[in-house]
C-alpha cells in the first residue's frame, strides 16, 4: 500500500501538493490530516465530489510498503504516520521546499528552497506533460499564491512565478482562488488585533525591529495568522510575533510573520519546535511560560556563535558546583564571582540540586543567608545527555523555563548548557 500525506493543520500548499502527487503517483492513496486550515476546510467541503481522501484513520499501517510525504520534512507535524518514524522496510519518497534540515531520512529526495511546494510539483507535473483540468490547475494556483503572499513573500522565486503562468494557461480560475484565499477576519479577530495594538511594543534586535505580543485566549479562534500579519503591517515592524496562550489546554501558540530576508521566520519557529517558511511560521508549546517563549524567540534572533551537532559540543566544562551544605551566603558570593545566574548542587558526585538567583527571593530575611543551600535549592532537576541535540535543549528550556541545563552521563555531571549556547546554534543555520 502506498500513501500520499501532509502536514497538520493543512494548507492550500499542502493540499495543493497531495493533490499534485496524486497525479504523479495515481495508484497511491491520499489521506488528509484531521486539522486542517479553516480556507481550505471550506474549499473541500464545496469541492468533495471532485477531490476525495482518506482519513488517517483508516488506514492499516501494517500494510504501507510505501509513503509519499509533501510540504513537510518532520515527523512530529504528521498525523498519526509519525507511528512509522522506526518502522523498517517502507520506502519514504519527499518532496519539501522549506529548505531546512528535518528529521524524515527518505529513499527519494525532491528538497529544494521554493516559495511553494506545489512549484516543485508543477515542474514535475510540467515534465511528464500532465494534463491538468481548469478545477485542478486552479487549486495548485491557489498553492503557490497562499504560501508565497501572492508572490510578494521574500522567500518568492522566479520559478514560483513560471508555475503560476503555467497553470494560468491551463485556465485557472483567478476570481476562485481570491475568494477561498480571502481572510476570515470577524469580530473574534477584529477584537483580538485590538488587545494586541492596545499593549504593542516595540524592540530593536540586531538592528531590526520587532514587535512581540502576548495575549491570553479564550475558546478557540481562527484565523490567528491573519490577525498576526495585519498587526506587523500596521506596526510597521520587521518581524512579529503573537504568543497566544490558552490556560485551559495549557498550551501556548506562537505565530511569526517577517517582511525581510535576514530574519527567517522558519528557522526561528523550529528553534520553538514548530516550522514554517522565511515570512511565516508557527508553533505549539505546551505547558510553558509565555515570559520564557519571548525570551526564547529574543535569544534566537540574538544569538550569534559556532553551529554545533551535540550538546557535547557545546556544553561548559568542567563545571564548577557547590555542596548542598554551603550557605546561601556563600553561594551568592561565588554567583557573583563567576557570573552566572546558577549552579548545580552537587553531593558525593551525584547531583542533588541546582540554586539560581531566583531561589534567593524565599528568603525573607538577611539571617536565613547563614542557611545551607539545600534548604533553598530546586531538587527536581531538568538534566539532559551529551549526545542529545541543541534543538531539544532549547525545548526542555521553554517546557520547564529554566535557564541551563545540566549534562549528564552514568549519573555524572559532566558539563552544563545555557539558553546562550541554544541560541549560538540556531543562529549560525541563518542563510549568509
Amino acid at each position: 500500500m502506498q500513501i500520499i500525506t501532509t502536514h497538520k493543520n493543512t494548507d492550500f500548499d499542502a493540499l495543493a501538493s497531495v493533490v499534485a502527487a496524486s497525479m504523479l503517483y495515481p495508484e497511491a492513496t491520499p489521506v488528509l490530516p484531521k486539522t486542517l486550515n479553516p480556507n481550505v476546510k471550506q474549499f473541500l467541503s464545496i469541492h468533495k465530489d471532485i477531490f476525495t481522501f482518506s482519513e488517517p484513520e483508516e488506514i492499516d499501517l501494517e500494510r504501507i510498503r510505501s509513503l509519499i510525504i509533501v510540504d513537510v520534512n518532520c515527523w512530529s507535524r504528521l498525523d498519526r504516520f509519525h507511528k512509522l518514524k522506526d518502522q523498517s522496510g517502507i520506502e519514504i519518497l519527499l518532496w519539501d521546499h522549506h529548505g531546512l534540515e528535518g528529521d524524515i531520512s527518505s529513499n527519494v529526495q525532491h528538497v529544494e528552497p521554493m516559495g511553494a511546494n506545489t512549484t516543485l510539483m508543477v515542474r514535475e507535473l510540467k515534465n511528464r506533460h500532465i494534463q491538468l483540468s481548469p478545477i485542478q490547475a486552479t487549486l495548485l494556483l491557489a498553492g503557490i499564491y497562499e504560501d508565497t503572499g501572492n508572490l510578494m513573500f521574500p522567500s518568492s522565486k522566479a520559478e514560483d512565478a513560471f508555475a503560476a503562468g503555467y497553470l494560468l494557461e491551463n485556465r485557472a480560475d483567478l476570481s476562485v482562488i481570491g475568494s477561498f484565499l480571502r481572510p476570515a477576519y470577524g469580530e473574534k479577530q477584529k477584537n483580538i488585533l485590538f488587545e494586541m495594538l492596545k499593549n504593542a511594543d516595540r524592540m530593536r534586535i540586531n538592528g531590526y525591529s520587532v514587535s512581540i505580543n502576548k495575549l491570553k485566549l479564550e475558546g478557540h479562534v481562527d484565523s490567528l495568522a491573519v490577525v498576526v500579519r495585519m498587526y506587523r503591517e500596521i506596526m510597521n515592524v520587521d518581524a512579529a510575533f503573537g504568543i497566544f496562550s490558552d490556560e485551559e489546554k495549557g498550551r501556548c501558540i506562537v505565530i511569526g510573520r517577517s517582511a525581510i530576508d535576514g530574519l527567517n521566520m522558519g528557522l526561528i519557529m523550529k528553534g520553538l519546535g514548530g516550522g514554517g517558511h522565511p515570512g511565516a511560521g508557527s508553533a505549539m508549546l505546551k505547558s510553558v511560560n509565555p515570559d520564557a517563549v519571548e525570551m526564547m524567540i529574543v535569544d534566537l534572533i540574538q544569538g550569534n556563535q559556532q553551529a554545533s551537532v551535540q550538546i557535547s559540543d557545546l556544553m561548559s566544562f568542567p563545571v564548577f558546583s557547590i555542596s548542598p551544605n554551603t550557605t546561601m551566603e556563600e553561594a551568592a558570593k561565588i554567583l557573583r564571582e563567576k557570573g552566572c545566574t546558577g549552579l548545580p548542587v552537587i553531593e558525593n558526585g551525584r547531583l542533588v540540586g541546582m540554586i539560581s538567583r531566583r531561589d534567593f527571593k524565599k528568603i525573607k530575611s538577611a539571617g536565613r543567608l547563614k542557611a545551607p543551600v539545600k534548604a533553598y535549592m530546586s531538587t527536581n532537576v531538568v538534566t539532559i545527555e551529551p549526545g542529545k541535540s541543541p534543538m531539544q535543549a532549547a525545548r526542555l528550556m521553554v517546557k520547564y523555563d529554566v535557564g541551563r541545563l545540566p549534562v549528564v552521563e552514568n549519573d555524572r555531571v559532566i558539563g552544563i548548557i545555557t539558553r546562550s549556547d541554544t541560541m549560538m546554534y540556531f543562529y549560525d543555520l541563518l542563510p549568509d
